[in-house]
This record gives structure tokens, sequence and C-alpha cells, in this order.
């Protein structure tokens, strides 16, 4: 077969206009086995199914030109050009800032990523669509007019908020919507047409076995300028026709219930689940305990349960910054984290920032406003554990990824260092976020759609930084103390234990009822590319989370394997230096187990240190073409990449 992929992709839309044929399709070579029905149109048996599983790289956080914010700093990047760009197919459209202003170039992938998901905000999808074309009753409007207007460089966040903000407002008004505003006619229509095309695009592209697409979408709501978004994956084909707005549903338990309704519940094959994203910009609003007004004990299980259900995941690390931990905040006790500051979007913390505490507050989007550990992954996994021990319930059972947030239609663009003799535009701010993005890994059988759901829905995925490192997590009460040496690690850690996002069932067998849970934990370091290897390991982790009485959170910090080396980078070339790994794995029995006490463990693998992309690009400017930022000191130069498994919870 000459061409497979493209074979793939052609039967795949042929299967998608004629989803009522049941059809098999045997591919030579046994590449793979297609069944095509009306229920399941999306199984696939590959040829390399691996039933111990295998690590999938992803983004499933990008952001095209169809969203406002986007299209305003000027990304004319497509849902096509961003799938092509992902997985490797040819290069997308970009637009470069420099200082002589704004220049057109393209990009490519070092290393195509196994899956995508465009994920434009349900808000801002209807504007675009309006303002760009042509004939539309809307188009000539003063909104519209501004809207089409030259990129306007800015020098502030504030500033740069302040212009997405005021467009935004207009691009809702009766002046381009028509009467009725956002929910008038036009804007539906726009919506639905910029819907209608991420749905083809990521139909076009999805190639099973090969690369995988996610029909997705972003929910964004704004409250007091906090962050509160998420994003909608859907498993499959099967959406409602319209995605939901906060601008019309303004809550997340208005979402959960309306996705309940239109697509899990409504028996047409559809599914899907939402993944929060920047707690660490939410101003105590990601993890408050909102039942939406319950007036009993019994309705607050009910929405729990629905939370729970329709969110099994957390996107915890990505352009604008860290979401695990943050050292100082009311209400966490244990061990001091050393490596909490990590990409922090307002680092060092201002002189007199309040702790929200168990309120909330606003301003978080201008790097303003309260901090609290309710915007952090850790402590929403602890404070899960103190709702389940009041309610049988658990909304906060949350498995961690990674992705981008890119708004360039450029996923998985986290490679950092120069590439097609470009530098790629990064955020680099008074606020600390200087990185490109992460990305989300699934341990998954295949590469198809119905695999990754599944391992998203189970939890088996983990976040990274950016890098490539794969990171296995296991737990049992009688796991081989010999796993780490084992050939078969993972087949039969599966067999005597449970992975990452699973329950440790609250049962001991008698040769271990003398100990706690054993955890094997396995790290491999990205292999990179030729010319550009990827980073040696440090050290490798088990973060303990429990809680008290009081509903504090309590952490523990262990190192299992390797430890904090004399690792570092010249300056002058950043050519690292000092001793690593590039596989680290340990076995780690927890000797202060409380039988009766809840509690969740996760892995966290730590890279020697690397330099940041811009740091290279500095190494190599002088005169006028070095960008000020070459010499700002608040910009962090250097990094420690790391990856984090999601937890493995034990119930009593």
């Amino acid at each position: 077969m000459k061409n497979p992929s493209r074979l793939l992709r052609s039967l795949r839309l042929h299967r998608h206009r004629h989803r009522a044929m049941n059809t098999l399709i045997l591919f030579g070579a046994g590449l793979a086995i297609l069944v095509a029905d009306p229920a399941n149109a999306d199984r696939v048996a590959c040829a390399d199914r691996t039933p111990e599983r295998r690590a999938l790289f992803g983004d499933l956080h990008v952001h095209t030109s169809l969203s406002s914010d986007a299209y305003v700093f000027a990304t004319r990047t497509r849902p096509d050009d961003a799938y092509r760009f992902a997985s490797g197919a040819g290069p997308a459209p970009m637009s470069v800032i420099t200082q002589g202003g704004l220049v057109q170039s393209t990009a490519h992938i070092p290393r195509p990523l196994d899956f995508a998901a465009v994920t434009d905000h349900a808000e801002m999808i209807a504007g675009p669509a309006i303002c760009t074309t042509p004939g539309n009753a809307g188009y000539e409007s003063e909104v519209c007019q501004q809207f089409r207007a030259p990129f306007r460089p800015f020098e502030t966040l504030e500033e740069g908020v302040a212009i997405v903000v005021a467009l935004l407002g207009g691009l809702d008004s009766e002046a381009v919507c028509g009467k009725g505003g956002v929910r008038g006619e036009r804007c539906l229509e726009g919506m639905a047409t910029a819907w209608q095309e991420i749905q083809d695009s990521a139909a076009r592209f999805d190639a099973p076995c090969e690369f995988t697409t996610f029909v997705a979408y972003e929910y964004s709501s704004n409250p007091e300028m906090s962050k509160v978004h998420r994003n909608v994956i859907f498993r499959n084909e099967h959406v409602p026709a319209l995605p939901v707005s906060s601008r019309l549903v303004p809550s997340e338990i208005g979402l959960w219930r309306s996705l309940a309704a239109d697509c899990v519940g409504a028996e047409t094959g559809c599914d899907a689940l939402t993944i929060p994203h920047n707690p660490n910009l939410s101003n105590g609003r990601a993890f408050t305990l909102d039942y939406g007004g319950a007036r009993s004990l019994e309705e607050e299980r009910d929405v729990a349960r629905l939370r729970s259900s329709m969110e099994p995941l957390v996107e915890m690390f990505q352009i604008k910054g860290d979401s695990e931990c943050r050292n100082g905040l009311v209400g966490v006790l244990g061990d001091p984290d050393e490596l909490c500051g990590f990409e922090k979007y307002r680092t060092p913390p201002q002189t007199g920032v309040e702790d929200c505490g168990e309120g909330v507050g606003g301003g978080a989007l201008l790097g303003r406003g309260c901090f609290t550990r309710r915007d952090f992954a850790r402590y929403a996994i602890a404070r899960g554990l103190t709702e389940d021990e009041r309610l049988g319930v658990n909304p906060f059972k949350v498995g961690f990824i990674g992705s981008t947030d890119t708004h360039q239609g450029l996923p998985g663009d986290t490679e950092d260092w120069i590439r097609d003799g470009v530098q790629r535009p990064q955020r680099t701010n008074s606020f600390g976020a200087d990185n490109p993005g992460g990305l989300a890994a699934v341990w998954a059988e295949e590469n198809t759609r119905e695999s990754i759901f599944r391992a998203l829905r189970r939890r088996e995925a983990f976040a990274t930084s950016g890098p490539r490192m794969r990171l296995r997590l296991f737990a049992g009460w009688d796991l081989p103390e010999d796993l780490c040496t084992a050939p078969d690690l993972a087949a039969r850690a599966y067999a005597s234990g449970v992975p990452m996002g699973s329950d440790l069932a609250g049962h001991r067998s008698p040769a271990s009822e003398r100990g706690g849970p054993t955890f094997v934990a396995s790290a491999l370091a990205d292999p990179g590319l030729a010319g550009h290897p990827g980073g040696l390991l440090q050290r490798l982790q088990i973060i303990k989370v429990t809680s008290d009485a009081d509903g504090n959170a309590i952490q523990h910090i262990v190192d299992i394997a390797g430890g904090n080396t004399d690792a570092f980078v010249e300056p002058a070339t950043c050519e690292p230096r000092g001793a690593g790994a590039a596989s680290l794995c340990a076995t780690w029995t927890d000797p202060n187990f409380d039988p009766s006490a809840g509690a969740a463990y996760y892995a966290r693998v730590i890279e020697n240190p690397s330099c940041r992309s811009y740091t290279r690009a500095c190494l190599n400017l002088e005169g006028p073409d070095r960008p000020r930022a070459c010499d700002d000191e608040s910009i962090r130069r250097y990094a420690q990449e790391r990856a984090w498994s999601s937890p493995i919870w034990y119930t009593p």
C-alpha cells in the first residue's frame, strides 16, 4: 500500500457520509480493520494495538482564527491548518510579532502529535464568521471594520485585555448580531457556520491508527475578570447542534446539565467530557464548593455526581502557567515543596496580595486579585477527599493533563528551541508565564478516538510541561518488588495493581496487612530528535495528599529515585552540564499509611535544567535586532521541565 494514510482518511470520510452502512474493510498487511456501524462509527482495531497500552501525546487546547481573540491579534490559521500542522502533513501559516511589526511566515512541527483538538471559544466564533463574510448584514458595521483592521501592538497585559474585551463586547451587539444581540439570528447562524467548519475539519483529518482528532470547543466564563474556562471534548462525530456558550448558559453546572441532556443522555451516540484550565487564574472560583443553591444534602450529592461524571480531568499546565501548587497558601499543611514555584503566572507574589480563603475574588486576567488553595489542582484533590467523606461522592476526582492554549493554531508547538530559522512568539510578560505550553498524554491501546477518549475518561493520563517524557504509576497491595527490572513491568503491574487515575480498593491481602500500599513509578526521558536530544531526568517523586478534620490539605513530597544534583546550564552556550538519567524507576511503600483515612498519590518527574528558546535566541542577537526582553532580568532564562501523573485514590 503506497499511501495508507490517504486511504484511511478517504475511507473515514466515506464512512462519515454513509454512517447507516455496516462495512467490514480489511487492509493489506494487517494495517487496520474498520467496523463501521451506526452505534460505533469509530471502532478501529489497529495493527499496532498494545494491550498494556502506550504513551500517546497530544494537545487538547488550540485556538484558530475562528476565535475572535486570536483573529484580532493577527492569527489567520484555520482548523484545517492546525490539524495539518499537528499531524505533520504540512506547514501552517503563522504571524511573528517583532519589534519592527508583524511578519508572516510558516511553521512546521518537528515531531507530529498523536492527537489534537481545536477548541475555539464558543463565545467568540460567531463574530469572525459575520465580520469576515462580505455580504453579511453585519459585515459593514463599525465594529466589524474595527475587527478587520490591521493588528495594533500593545505594551501591557492590561492594554491587550482591554482591546479584546472592547471588541468582544461590540461583537455581541445588535449591529453585528441583529435584533436580540448575542441571541440574534445572525450570531446564531455565524456560530453554526463556524461549528460546522470545526466538525468538518476534524472529520477530514481524523486518520485512525495514525492521527486522531476530536470535535471540541471552549466554554469561556470570565466573572469579574477571573478565568473559569473549560474545554469540552466529544467522543466522536455525534455532537449537539451548537456549542454551549457562557453568554447563554452562565454557570458550569448549567454547562454540565446541558451536555447531559443534549449529548450524554440524548441517545444519539454523543458523549463528552469537560476539562477546566488555568485554575491558577480563577481567584478561588475553579474549585469552589458551588452546588448551585442546593437545599439538601441529597441535592448536593446530585451536583457532585454530575460534576464527577462530566469532569474527570484538569489541565494543570499551559502557556499561562502552572496550576499544580503554590507555597504560602492558607489551609495547606505538611512538607514545603521547593518545586512549587515553577512557571507561575504571577510571581513573585505582590506585597499585600490577599488569600481568598473560602471566598472568591476577581481580576486575575489582569494580574490582580487574591489567591487561594482552590486555584490549584493539588489542593482540589485534598478538598475532594473531604467532600467524599461528607457526601459519599468526590466532586474533585480529577486526573492531570497539559496542553498549550495556543492562539496561533499551532497544536503541540512546545519544542523549546529555535526551528525553521524563526523563534516562535511566546508569552513573556511581567506576570511570569514564559513557556510555550504543555502536552496532554494518555496511556491507550491504540491511536483512535475511542481508545484515547476511554483513557481520558478513566484518567489514565498525565501532563507534561512540553517535553515527551513517558511517566507511569501503578499501586497495589502486593506489587512484585522486582518490577523495575522486569521487561514486562506494565503487564505485571496491571495484573496485580491499578494504574494512574484509578481507585485502590480499601482491602488488603494477608501478605500486606503489616504495611500500606506499594507504588511503582517509572519515567523515561524524552528522546528528542537528532541534533536536539531531550533533557536528562534529575529525580522522580511521589506526592501524597490527604486532608484533616478541619478541611486543611496535607502534602508530603518523597524523592523515590534520583535526587537534587549539581546539573546546570552553561549561560554562554545553553549547553547542559552535570549528571542525569535516561530513565528512573522505583517502588515505594507508604510508611505512614492510615487505613482509616482517604489519600491520593501522584508521581512527578523533574528534568535537569535547560534553556528556554528565547534564551537561545538572545545568544545570537545584538544591536537593534536584540529585543528588550533579552536583558529583562525578571524573565526566567531556564526551566526544569517536568511531568505529572494522574493520582491514584485510596478510600477507606
